[in-house]
């Protein structure tokens, strides 16, 4: 069997495709990142692409009129590369209908909450949220993408325990590494057939 075949959005510093890179070299997944993608020319991510010569692609969405012609790009990019899958780790954009429409069930996003709760936030709001109403858990949930944002059909969520000690910077170094333990469990789970993607 082929590796499974992995695309990358992400805006930001990706420690989480760090967390992938490591497996696929470690041998603990049978994958490959085929494209890491980006709407921002200075994200990090892409040297950690760079880093492990993965071909990397920016689109600076401002070069265009609409959302879904800069979408065109990356669509055509991936669709090229022949990716099975397109994970969305720490992309700062949120995905019109055309895009979900090109890979229907074949997107997934991290969200660093247990949705449906905090749905739509970002990153420090959510642990900000979450400190603030004195929850007891926290975690972080894999979903599907769909045209509603964060409503998605869920694949894996993980918890943890929110301690008193507990800070917006505590919680968030907690959430990321749940969420390199979700997408690992996950990806495994597509190659070993016990997760079919776009499926139930």
């Amino acid at each position: 069997m082929s590796p499974l075949k992995i695309a990358v959005l992400g805006s930001t510093k990706g420690t989480d495709l760090q967390a992938i890179i490591n497996a696929i070299e470690l041998k603990e997944i049978d994958a490959k990142i085929v494209l890491v993608a980006s709407d921002k020319k200075d994200a990090f991510i892409l040297e950690r692409a760079k880093k492990h010569k993965i071909e990397t692609l920016v689109v600076n969405y401002s070069d265009f009129k609409t959302r879904e012609e800069a979408e065109k790009v990356f669509s055509e990019k991936i669709k090229e590369k022949e990716a099975d899958l397109i994970l969305l780790i720490g992309f700062m954009k949120i995905v019109t209908k055309y895009f979900v429409n090109q890979f229907k069930g074949k997107i997934w996003n991290i969200h660093p909450s247990l949705l449906p709760k905090y749905a739509g936030g970002m990153s420090n709001n959510v642990h900000e949220e979450v400190l603030k109403n004195k929850e007891k858990k926290t975690g972080c949930t894999l979903h599907e993408v769909t045209e509603v944002v964060d409503k998605g059909k869920i694949i894996l969520q993980k918890k943890i325990k929110v301690t008193e000690e507990d800070t917006v910077k505590s919680l968030k170094e907690k959430v990321q590494k749940l969420e390199q333990e979700c997408f690992l469990e996950a990806l495994k789970m597509v190659i070993e057939n016990k997760i079919i993607i776009g499926g139930n």
